[in-house]
């Protein structure tokens, strides 16, 4: 066989893998045969907007064997976008066979928002229970209670796209816990009556303006603490005490102060009189030298002194 015939026969057969490549007939042919109204040039189409026309097909074949209305163009809208096919159309699936509304709109502006739209319509259909981490709460009567609770949650549909997630439920739930024990005269009312605490943390709504409806919240354990009330009182009469003890060392060191002055002062009147006597002698030579004291006066003056002294 000449070459140049060899080359031509295997240029035709690339040719034909490449145009069935662009024109997928046997993708076409079975969408025919499923009810799904495609044209092979929107096929061709698809392989220029760099959309996998099996993807497209396979989504639509399964769609419309569910009963779904959907067509190409918001396939392929959503593919172009980043969004998971697949999954929306499972989404959509489920969604129908549980009665849950749910449109082709929404799934995608859920999916695009980064969350698993199957999964939230599994936990629409199967509640899911969350465990709080231990929350400790102080009662009227200063005992702290520890309590952990199971809080059983659902998926809401409509508030997927912008809700707040489990974290925010925790949060909640955990305040509600805390603000009703705080709000129990004894702690003895709260272990004998754990449902008042679901109760009225259910009545709260927490639920509002997050991606989930709380079904129910249930008192798992509840475990007693310290005696916060005794310790906060033992901790302020430690204080008092400090302070008292504080104030009576101050009065101390100021009756020390004071009874030291008083010495000062004593020495210094003391040393003041000493002075003093020590002057008389001196005024005494000069009165006799002055003659303003005789030799009598001073014996005379003497006299008195020792009759002074006697007494």
């Amino acid at each position: 066989m000449d070459s140049s015939v060899i080359l031509t026969v295997a240029g035709v057969i690339l040719a034909l893998f490449f145009f069935l490549y662009l024109l997928p007939v046997n993708l076409w042919f079975t969408a025919q045969l499923s009810g799904v109204k495609v044209s092979l040039l929107n096929l061709f189409l698809m392989r220029l907007r760099k959309v996998p026309p099996s993807l497209v097909v396979n989504a639509l074949i399964t769609s419309t064997k569910a009963g779904l209305n959907i067509n190409s163009n918001e396939v392929e809208t959503h593919f172009l976008a980043g969004g998971h096919v697949n999954n929306v159309i499972k989404a959509l699936i489920s969604a129908d066979k549980a009665n849950i509304p749910l449109t082709f709109k929404l799934a995608t502006a859920i999916d695009l928002a980064g969350r698993d739209v199957f999964d939230a319509v599994q936990l629409s259909v199967n509640p899911r229970v969350i465990n709080t981490p231990p929350v400790a709460a102080v009662a009227k009567d200063g005992i702290k209670l520890v309590a952990k609770a199971r809080v059983t949650v659902r998926a809401n549909i409509n508030q997927l796209v912008g809700g707040a997630g489990e974290e925010t439920i925790l949060a909640r739930v955990g305040e509600g816990i805390v603000t009703t024990i705080g709000s129990s005269v004894s702690h003895k009312l709260v272990l004998e009556n754990t449902d008042r605490i679901s109760k009225t943390v259910l009545e709260k709504g927490l639920d509002s303006g997050t991606a989930f409806e709380i079904l129910s919240i249930d008192i798992a354990d509840i475990d007693i603490g310290d005696n916060i009330g005794a310790k906060l009182q033992a901790d302020q009469a430690e204080a008092d005490l400090k302070v008292a003890n504080a104030r009576a060392e101050e009065r101390r060191a100021m009756a020390v102060a004071s009874e030291q002055e008083m010495r000062s002062k004593a020495q210094e009147a003391r040393a003041k009189v000493i002075e003093a006597e020590a002057q008389i002698p001196l005024a005494m030579a000069e009165a006799f030298r002055s003659g303003n004291l005789g030799i009598m006066d001073y014996y005379r003056m003497q006299n008195l002194k020792s009759d002074t002294d006697m007494r």
